[in-house]
């Protein structure tokens, strides 16, 4: 019988450090992906799009798509919607699920408190989903080392709690399913806003309403949520 391997595909959205008030929220997304799933399909399809929409090996990173910002900053709407929704609608064909880890840093104002408050979330994380993470022989994480914080964080608390885990370095532009942990983090940032009623100009332009955004994009990506 051939091992059972979870990959787990992680970005975040935030900055350790001091909490600026535009700065708060802190995201950590996490993709799983069990490799006895074939995605070449998808990956291939995907590629496929970005061309037909002039972005060939194009890394879709959504939140400065939906609020305009660099690279996209002289895109039309039309274009960025384009590009959001190939993303988007890949993500909900692919045989995945996802998790997240949301931290308010006016709670957590430093970096050592962070990194304790993280490492505690992500490590009831995997103890909440032991049999989950246990029915696999190995894991494989994948993260670009943008923050070396959390790798650390990534690294420490993952060995401790499971055993043949390894941590890759790679780039995102190489791998589909960081872009999907990048829109995970997106997603779930989007949800505590509309808790809230508190979407930005550019997010309400993008989506129109909350109730819109609720209906069309997030409770279909939340149902991969484990």
């Amino acid at each position: 019988m051939e091992d059972r391997i979870l990959s787990i595909f992680i970005d975040e959205s935030g900055t350790f450090g001091d909490c600026e008030s535009h700065d708060d929220k802190y995201v950590v997304g996490l993709v799983f992906h069990d490799q006895k799933f074939d995605i070449k399909d998808n990956i291939k399809g995907f590629k496929d799009h970005l061309k037909m929409l002039g972005r060939e090996n194009h890394f879709v990173h959504t939140g400065p798509l939906i609020r305009r910002e660099h690279p996209y900053e002289n895109d039309l709407m039309e274009d960025r919607i384009k590009l959001f929704s190939s993303l988007f609608n890949c993500s909900r064909k692919l045989p995945i699920s996802y998790s997240y880890i949301l931290v308010y840093k006016r709670e957590w104002n430093d970096v050592i408190k962070l990194n304790l408050r993280i490492s505690q979330v992500l490590g009831r994380l995997i103890a909440d989903n032991d049999a989950f993470f246990r029915s696999y022989d190995s894991v494989i994480i994948y993260y670009d080392n943008g923050q070396t914080e959390l790798t650390k964080v990534i690294t420490s608390v993952f060995s401790s709690q499971l055993i043949n885990v390894e941590v890759r370095k790679v780039k995102q532009k190489d791998y589909l399913l960081l872009q999907v942990a990048d829109l995970a983090c997106t997603m779930e940032l989007l949800a505590e806003k509309l808790e809230n009623k508190s979407f930005t100009k550019s997010e309400l332009e993008f989506f129109k309403t909350h109730r819109d955004f609720k209906k069309n994009y997030l409770k279909w990506f939340q149902q991969k949520k484990i």
